[in-house]
C-alpha cells in the first residue's frame, strides 16, 4: 500500500513574496482560505484513512506547506532537499522534524539541487524522477542507489518566452517549466500505475515512460496544467484529486478507483496542488 502515512504542515505563512515558478502571479493570495483549502485537504487524507503526522509551518516561510519538497523517503531514509534560495530556511527545519521521527538522514552529495519527493515519485522497484529545474539528474541517481530503485531520469518541456527562448525564472536564475516539479506531470496510482501527461515531456522521456513496464493513465495538457490532475495523492483505492479533471477523475472511476474532489483555488497559486501539501513517510 502506498501513502499510509503522510506529513503535512500548514499555510499560516502561505505568501507570493518570491515568484519562483510560473504559477506565482498578480493574483492576490487569500491565505485564509488557503487554510481553510488545507484543512479541506487534510480532512480528506483521513477519509481515505491515512494517518497524519502534523507538524506546525515553518515561521515565515512562503513554501513551508509543500511539505512534498522536503524531502523522499522509504522504509527509515529520509533524503534531504536542497532547496531554491527563496526555501533555504525550510531545510534545517524538515531536516529536524524528520529527525525527530527516527528517520536515518541522508544529504545528496556536492550541494546539487534535489526538489524532494515533489520531482522523484516511487511507483514499485522504480524512481520517476525529474531533472532540469528543481534537481539534477546524479542527485536523482544518488536517490535511486541509495533507496535501491531503478531510476526513470525525465525532463518536462520548458515554460518558453514570446520569441521562443527557454524562461529564465529572476529569483532562482534558472530555467522554468509549469511542470518544474515532476508530481505535476505524473502521478502514481498504485505499486503497478502511473498517471502521466505526454504532452508535458520531452520525445525522450516520453519513450522512456512508455518502455517502463508499468500500467499508465495518459492525462490531457488541459487537466494537467490548468486542473493540476497529476498533483494527487493515491492509497491504491482513494484517489484525493483536483475537481477539475473530470476526463482523469471519469477513468479512474471507471477503473474502480473512489475520488475524493476538494476544492483548491488559492494553493495552487504557489504552484502547489494536493501532492504538494503531502510527504509520504515510509
Amino acid at each position: 500500500m502506498i501513502n499510509q502515512k503522510l506529513l503535512v504542515s500548514g499555510a499560516q505563512f502561505f505568501a507570493d513574496d518570491f515568484k519562483i515558478n510560473p504559477y506565482y502571479n498578480d493574483s492576490q493570495i487569500n491565505r485564509e482560505k488557503a487554510i481553510r483549502e488545507h484543512q479541506e485537504i487534510v480532512n480528506c487524507f483521513k477519509q481515505a484513512g491515512i494517518e497524519i503526522v502534523q507538524v506546525d509551518a515553518p515561521a515565515n516561510c512562503q513554501d513551508g506547506v509543500y511539505t512534498a519538497n522536503w524531502a523522499i523517503t522509504k522504509e527509515g531514509k529520509a533524503i534531504m532537499s536542497r532547496l531554491p534560495k527563496a526555501r533555504k530556511d525550510e531545510e534545517p527545519y524538515a531536516k529536524a522534524q524528520l529527525k525527530q521521527l527516527g528517520y536515518q538522514i541522508f544529504e545528496v552529495p556536492d550541494n546539487m539541487l534535489f526538489s524532494g519527493q515533489g520531482d522523484s515519485l516511487r511507483c514499485g522497484e522504480y524512481l520517476f524522477a525529474g531533472s532540469g529545474y528543481r534537481s539534477e539528474p546524479a542527485a536523482q541517481q544518488f536517490v535511486a542507489d541509495t533507496l535501491g530503485l531503478k531510476l526513470v531520469q525525465l525532463h518536462a518541456k520548458p515554460q518558453l518566452n514570446e520569441d521562443g527562448t527557454v524562461h529564465i525564472n529572476p529569483e532562482t536564475n534558472h530555467a522554468d517549466s509549469f511542470f518544474y516539479d515532476l508530481d505535476l506531470a505524473l502521478s502514481v496510482i498504485d505499486e503497478n500505475t502511473i498517471a502521466y501527461c505526454p504532452e508535458a515531456f520531452d520525445q525522450e522521456s516520453i519513450d522512456k515512460i512508455e518502455a517502463t513496464p508499468v500500467n499508465k493513465i495518459r492525462v490531457s495538457l488541459e487537466e494537467a496544467q490548468e486542473g493540476f490532475a497529476c498533483n494527487l495523492v493515491s492509497t491504491g483505492k482513494y484517489v484525493i484529486m483536483s475537481n477539475h479533471a473530470p476526463n482523469f477523475q471519469k477513468e479512474l472511476e471507471d477503473r474502480g478507483f473512489i475520488c475524493l474532489t476538494p476544492d483548491i483555488t488559492e494553493l495552487k497559486k504557489g504552484g502547489g496542488y494536493i501532492r504538494c501539501i503531502s510527504l509520504w513517510l515510509d
